[in-house]
């Protein structure tokens, strides 16, 4: 990392507060385990409020993840979205590495993939939240540089209190303005298996578009309720992406969707899922859209999400907007007066 570690002196936590805050490591404060060591919850004074944190603390033992602790600091202290996880601070006392950010309440998405109370809804609008989060880290504006992340997974896609996004993971990321040769150098980290690039695994270059098929492994596997790699199914079925590209192809992907997930999905809101997550893990990534072209479906798909229900529900187009809200799909998180203006919109656009 270039840029010199000072500049960063504003966001050093004392080891003693951290102590603290976590019961001393105390092992009924983990609440998970990332690439480089155990995640511990705990409640720090921050700006005059007491925060519910994460603090994720750097494994000595293994004699790695220096650089990447770093690279996450530099990287994420540049950053400022609704959608990132955010950085409280750090601390690099006494051999000790740990990176503290705000708590998210509910935790990984990977938790959830197969859980039939998180809805269709939820599961489209999580989906929204990360292609919101990737946009903004590829967009250079105001940064100078885009930012590749290279570990986008259900696992660094966090959750807060009202299930929505938060992208976190930044350890392994790099600026897009690297030279090519150091791009392919830093490609050589091995990611979460089941969510790389088919064409960084071959010549080993990351590009933007390696986001993109990582970001299209995560929306198959809020579309089919599993995660990406199964390494006790058959061979034919282990990896989620080839499965669903065969499937796409044969179109029979309804064999492949988690039942609970079907059975509060219409056929048409799954169309336009599926269209999207397909076309981020095409092999070629020439045929990977931007992801602001996924944000745009995403985006569409969330608001017709009362229209289509209505329609694959009754079979027939509804004659007003309390027809579309008394057939609401289960556990749609909106009021009573956003959900029926987005039936007057739908209205307005039929008839």
């Amino acid at each position: 990392m270039s840029t010199s570690i000072t500049q960063f002196n504003h966001l050093r936590i004392p080891l003693e507060e951290i102590l603290k805050a976590t019961n001393n490591f105390s092992d009924k404060n983990i609440i998970g385990k990332g690439d480089f060591g155990y995640v511990y919850k705990g409640q720090l004074l921050h700006s005059g409020e007491l925060i519910n944190v994460s603090a994720r603390r750097l494994d000595r033992s293994q004699g790695q993840g220096g650089v990447e602790f770093w690279t996450e600091i530099s990287v994420l202290s540049t950053l400022e979205h609704p959608n990132i996880v955010s950085l409280i601070g750090f601390c690099d006392e006494k051999g000790e590495k740990i990176i503290i950010n705000r708590h998210e309440a509910k935790g990984s998405l990977c938790m959830y993939l197969d859980d039939p109370n998180l809805t269709w809804e939820q599961r489209v609008r999580i989906s929204i939240g990360a292609a919101r989060a990737i946009s903004y880290i590829h967009d250079e504006e105001g940064r100078n540089c885009s930012i590749i992340h290279r570990n986008i997974n259900s696992s660094t896609i966090l959750l807060d209190e009202n299930f929505e996004a938060k992208l976190s993971g930044f350890e392994f990321s790099i600026k897009d303005s690297v030279d090519r040769m150091e791009r392919y150098i830093s490609s050589e980290v091995i990611l979460t298996q089941g969510y790389m690039d088919p064409e960084t695994i071959k010549s080993g270059d990351v590009t933007q578009k390696s986001d993109i098929y990582s970001f299209g492994v995560v929306l198959c596997e809020i579309m089919c309720g599993r995660k990406a790699f199964l390494p006790d199914e058959s061979e034919d079925k282990k990896f989620l992406a080839p499965l669903v590209r065969f499937h796409d192809e044969n179109e029979t992907l309804q064999d492949i969707i988690h039942p609970d997930i079907w059975n509060q999905v219409t056929s048409g809101s799954i169309k336009l899922f599926a269209m999207s997550a397909c076309k981020c893990i095409s092999k070629d990534r020439l045929q990977r859209l931007d992801i602001n072209m996924h944000l745009h479906w995403l985006q569409r798909l969330h608001k017709n999400v009362p229209l289509l229900y209505y329609v694959e529900t009754l079979g027939k187009l509804p004659q007003s907007a309390q027809d579309i809200y008394n057939v609401r799909p289960p556990g749609l998180s909106l009021s009573f007066q956003s959900y029926m203006y987005v039936c007057c919109i739908h209205l307005s656009l039929i008839f």
